[in-house]
Parts: structure tokens; sequence; C-alpha cells
């Protein structure tokens, strides 16, 4: 984390009146784009715009490491008045930093901090951090995709193998059993073959 960053607190939506009605419908198929966490720029300032759905909740704060996980300083708030979204945008954040939600709960002061379940990005187990991420990936396949449709379609033999690789391979000497990706991957084609 850099020192002398103000990380200010600002408030607006991303969220337009459709959007509210197509969510309470349970019809809103792109809402990855709007909860979680979006490195945006907002009045020239960059930063991370936050919303997540708590509809018990009393209060959300943004948690992590720009703030040293301290609950009071950050607060969302309920733009949409009912919906159950909390949002806020943060400046300075950056690509890289941990966070979470503080929950306070409306019912017996219940509290918790739960990590992000729209983020890109997650600490490795045992660790429950969500990771600011950016998605804007440029993909390097312009020739593959050019030319999918002569290799892909219903006339052509395809095999198609599901597998959950948390629970699929262990690795017996870890901490927490499980593997990453970059080692299940020489696995996994393995034993395909």
């Amino acid at each position: 984390m850099k020192k002398n960053k103000s990380y200010q607190m600002e408030y607006f939506t991303l969220f337009s009146k459709d959007d509210i009605y197509l969510y309470q419908e349970g019809t809103h198929y792109r809402l990855y784009e709007k909860l979680g966490a979006h490195l945006i720029k907002f009045k020239e300032k960059e930063g991370v715009y936050f919303a997540i759905w708590a509809p018990n909740a009393q209060s959300v704060a943004v948690i992590g490491d720009f703030n040293q996980w301290q609950s009071n300083s950050h607060l969302l708030k309920q733009i949409h008045f009912g919906s159950g979204i909390w949002e806020g945008f943060i400046s300075e954040i950056e690509k890289g930093m941990r966070y979470k939600f503080h929950i306070k709960s409306r019912h017996r002061s219940y509290q918790v901090d739960k990590g992000d379940p729209f983020a890109f990005y997650w600490e490795k187990p045992p660790k429950t951090a969500s990771i600011i991420w950016d998605l804007d990936y440029h993909w390097q396949d312009q020739s593959w995709m050019s030319h999918r449709k002569e290799y892909m379609g219903l006339n052509r033999p395809f095999s198609v193998y599901e597998v959950h690789l948390g629970s699929w391979r262990q690795q017996l000497d870890s901490t927490n059993g499980s593997l990453d990706y970059r080692k299940l991957a020489p696995i996994l084609a393995d034993y395909m073959k």
C-alpha cells in the first residue's frame, strides 16, 4: 500500500431504474457488470466502485489494505432505497489491494466480514479476502477467432468433459489440500489423453 493516499468516499450509482427492475424481477443477466468491485474513473479520479446486495443490513463498509481493515471509515449507501444494494466509490484504490465487506445486520447486532461474491480474484485458501482486479485483458487469438467457424460445428465430432478442479485431484502434502490451476493443468491434460 502506498502512503499519503486519501482514499476518499463518494456516492453515485451504476444501476439505472431498469437495472433495479430487472434485478428485483430476477432477470438481470449482467449483474457482474454492476455488483462487486470495478476499477473506474469518476470525476477525474481513479478508484474503485463497490456494490453489494445486503437486504438485511443496517450498514455496509468496505474494509481492506487501504484502511487497515477498519469498519468505520468507508461506509456504503443504499442509493436506490429498498433495493438492498449498497454502493460507493473510493478514490485511489488500486489493482491488487485486498478487501472485504463488513456487514452489520439489522437483526440482533450480528456482524460479519464477507468476501465479495462477485470478485474477479481471491486470495489463495485458507485466506479469504477478495482482491481488486481488472479484467481488461486483450486477447491475442484474432487468427483463431477469424477461422473458428471452419473448425466448430455440429458436422464434426467433439468431446465435452466437465470437472470440478477443487475436488478432482488433491495435493496430499499441502496444508489445504488444493492445487492451483498451473499445477493442475499438466496433470489434467495427461489424464484426458
